[in-house]
């Protein structure tokens, strides 16, 4: 088999103990060890042909998320296990985690097992807004989860909502102090987000709460970057706040460029052409045309169809010119922006002079600036650039266009 470019795994686990309010993510309410037990035999069985056709020879990053992985318990650990067999020279394994699921056993376990990191979907640490969410777990049961982690020698992540309903300026300040206290490396912060179809969006609907005021959910992030930059956690990406050192680089992969494989449905993936002709056969892949397509993006839609033994895709192909702008977009979210190689790259292929509006553009409406960072000069989001990220990310993905 030709040899693949894939550096970064992501697998997806449809179940969670119970949905929360706000939730559009494909997962489903389930307690069902023999549902649990079935889907990972089933992606065991996956990983291990992957492993057999020398897939994941090259893979660094590995991501296990959902859903709600924690809820497989000891199935969990044999996922880790399973991928650590696969591919020998991952550097950075992360697990999702509730932390009603997540206990001192399973955190050691997975560190056993191969795991480095661990996400804990915390979002507040205030029980009145918890329980507006729908989430299971109280303040002290996510005190309780990032310290098991700690303790089991995982780097800690969590993740916090602003714009919750009963949300305030001193609840919002309290969320952030408790979190430094514990001392976690990583924290990412999201706005609530009213997704159609949800029970919060009929909530909505009916008067019962608010819509998010966007007003305070700037106030909350700029709250957010203050607070943790001020404790040394550093804007790494527009979300996402790190100590030196621990940054997720799996993260990172999906906004440089990186060739990432996704299972499970819903799981995105995107590889090269050259790639993706090398998976097409093992994973059942549907075919492309050859016509020129440099990247390849598919989401699986389906579970395994009746018969077939292959699940369904939804397939995107990228020119070469699409695929460019795309980085250039996606650096942007990024606090270290693109490179001047990657610049002159796009100059090549979409034509120096569009390139350099866009960038002259940029700079002028304050959205980016020239910085000298990692010995080159790079273009970099300011922080009007933060704030007003579709506006950027807009400018380098109209690039694309023909």
């Amino acid at each position: 088999m030709a040899t693949t470019s894939v550096r970064a795994l992501y697998i997806h686990v449809p179940f969670c103990s119970s949905r929360c309010l706000y939730c559009d993510f494909d997962s489903r309410a389930c307690r069902d060890a023999a549902r649990f037990d079935a889907y990972v035999a089933h992606m065991v069985a996956c990983i291990n042909r992957l492993r057999e056709a020398g897939v994941l020879d090259a893979c660094r990053t590995a991501y296990i998320g959902g859903g709600t992985p924690s809820v497989l318990g000891a199935g969990l650990v044999s996922l880790v296990e399973s991928v650590r067999r696969a591919a020998p020279c991952i550097e950075e394994f992360s697990c999702e985690a509730n932390p009603e699921s997540f206990t001192s056993d399973l955190a050691l376990a997975l560190r056993t097992a191969g795991a480095t990191r661990v996400s804990l979907g915390v979002q507040s640490f205030d029980n009145g807004e918890l329980h507006a969410l729908g989430r299971l777990h109280d303040a002290e049961r996510a005190r309780c989860a990032v310290r098991a982690a700690q303790e089991a020698g995982l780097d800690v992540s969590i993740d916090l909502m602003c714009g919750i309903p009963l949300q305030t300026q001193e609840s919002w300040n309290a969320t952030l102090g408790a979190a430094l206290a514990l001392g976690v490396k990583h924290v990412s912060v999201y706005p609530l987000a009213i997704e159609e179809g949800t029970p919060l969006a009929r909530k909505v609907a009916r008067g019962a709460i608010p819509e998010p005021d966007e007003d305070v959910q700037a106030w909350c992030m700029e709250t957010a970057r203050c607070r943790l930059r001020d404790a040394g956690l550093v804007p790494y990406e527009v979300a996402s706040y790190a100590a030196p050192g621990h940054a997720c680089r799996h993260n990172i992969a999906y906004w440089t460029g990186v060739s990432y494989l996704g299972l499970g449905r819903s799981a995105a993936s995107m590889l090269d052409r050259e790639s993706y002709d090398a998976l097409a056969r093992v994973l059942g892949l549907p075919a492309v045309p050859d016509d020129g397509a440099a990247r390849l993006r598919f989401v699986q839609t389906t579970d395994e169809l009746p018969g077939t033994g292959q699940p369904r895709y939804e397939l995107e192909a990228l020119s070469e010119r699409e695929a460019v702008a795309e980085d250039l977009m996606l650096g942007m979210r990024m606090s270290r922006g693109v490179g001047e190689d990657l610049l002159a790259q796009a100059r090549t292929i979409v034509g120096a002079g569009q390139v350099d509006r866009a960038v002259d553009e940029a700079l002028s409406r304050g959205l980016a600036r020239w910085v000298e960072a990692e010995s080159e000069r790079r273009l970099a989001p300011t922080h009007d650039g933060w704030l007003l990220g579709n506006e950027l990310y807009g400018l380098m993905w109209d690039l694309g266009a023909c």
